[in-house]
């Protein structure tokens, strides 16, 4: 087999090729990876006493044609699939990773014809494809079925092609095992699928986040939740979507805490700001996903718990915080006053401008208010500041 003629099978297979001069300079080069050096000579590194190549009789592995020898040393052992069989369906040469797809070694293939190893239907596709080759003359890639070892179906795809040696023509192929790849693309899919009905489904408001903060997917529920729809939600910066609280600054060092992976998920309260510009207080649980990199590629972020929409008003003071605590608790206004260390006027003039702010009419109403606006902790008791930073904190 002349050079043209190599390059020819090299343009098939997917590897980088390389033919360099007397000198060590390279002459011409082609392929896909920088994994086999044609300089090289033919022999080097081979086992001494290997059998390569087509056999001269059947169940006779013999030395390799001339023809075949570049060829043989190039996809040997190879990780692809590599065959060569006559007009015939019998093989002439096959490598170890061919062999292995059928649980045994090259030499036990070697001689042997398409139907001692598979089944007839598998058999006679087989043979309709090499079958076009020799009457086509030119490459042909697809994929095909069979059946592996363990009866289990498998697939591969690769190039079939022509081969002339000898004045025959026979048929070459190689294939890469694809099966397993199919199985985890398939598995990843169905992930993928179950992950998106959970998301959309549940009810549940939670978007996934680049590290950068932008909104990369958002469920149904993120969407209505701030009154822009999916398609423009998603791309947005997380930042836009929150109202400018004391609070930021210890969410924005959790997040970084969460970038670097210095703690996995955490739990903190945010305003958020919805498109007709209506604050709802939210308790937002943000998880990394995955640990392969060193930094986290993306956070989702959750919303457990949510307030009422409302108005934006300015932020309220610690004190007012603990006048509504002490109040939901059923304190006096002369009790909330000894509790703080305030005059009974002091604590009247609170009330009246929480009253205000927070458009409650009453008493009652202004704890309730103070419970769906997010203000304090739906589930704590004593009642407490939603945003306070430790559990046993009252503000």
């Amino acid at each position: 087999m002349d050079d043209s003629r190599l390059k020819a099978l090299l343009a098939h297979l997917p590897v980088f090729w390389s033919d360099v001069d007397g000198t060590g300079r390279m002459a011409e080069r082609g392929g896909e990876c920088r994994t086999f050096d044609a300089g090289r000579p033919r022999h080097e590194g081979r086992a001494t006493g290997r059998t390569h190549g087509p056999a001269a009789e059947t169940h006779a592995p013999a030395a390799p044609p001339r023809g075949y020898a570049a060829f043989v040393d190039l996809v040997d052992l190879a990780p692809a699939a590599a065959f060569i069989r006559d007009s015939d369906g019998r093989y002439l040469w096959a490598n170890h990773a061919y062999a292995h797809l059928y649980g045994t070694v090259p030499d036990e293939v070697v001689g042997k014809y398409i139907e001692d190893f598979d089944a007839p239907a598998d058999a006679d596709q087989f043979r309709t494809l090499d079958q076009e080759i020799l009457d086509r003359g030119t490459p042909v890639r697809h994929t095909i079925g069979y059946r592996r070892p363990d009866g289990s179906a498998g697939r591969a795809v690769g190039h079939r092609f022509p081969v002339r040696e000898d004045a025959r023509t026979c048929v070459a192929g190689i294939y890469v095992d694809v099966t397993d790849h199919l199985r985890a693309t398939v598995q990843w899919q169905e992930a993928e699928e179950n992950l998106q009905a959970l998301r959309d489904h549940s009810g549940l408001p939670c978007a996934l986040l680049s590290a950068n903060g932008r909104v990369v997917e958002a469920s149904a529920a993120a969407a209505e939740l701030l009154r822009i729809s999916p398609h423009d939600l998603v791309g947005r910066r997380a930042h836009t979507l929150l109202a400018p609280e004391p609070g930021l600054d210890r969410l924005h060092h959790r997040w970084n805490n969460l970038i670097a992976r210095r703690t996995r998920r955490v739990e903190v309260p945010a305003v958020l700001v919805d498109a007709h510009g209506l604050h709802r207080r939210a308790q937002l649980h943000l998880t990394t996903i995955g640990h392969t990199t060193a930094r986290a590629r993306h956070v989702w972020a959750v919303v457990t718990h949510q307030g009422l929409a409302h108005e934006a008003h300015p932020s309220l003071t610690a004190a007012q915080i603990r006048i509504l605590s002490l109040l939901a608790e059923g304190s006096s206004n002369s009790d909330i006053a000894t509790s703080l260390h305030l005059s009974r006027q002091t604590v009247d003039y609170h009330l009246s401008r929480l009253r205000h702010l927070l458009g409650a009419a009453t008493r009652p109403a202004l704890v309730a208010r103070a419970y769906v606006l997010g203000i304090l902790a739906p589930r704590a008791w004593p009642p407490r500041s939603a945003t306070a930073a430790h559990p046993l904190s009252t503000v």
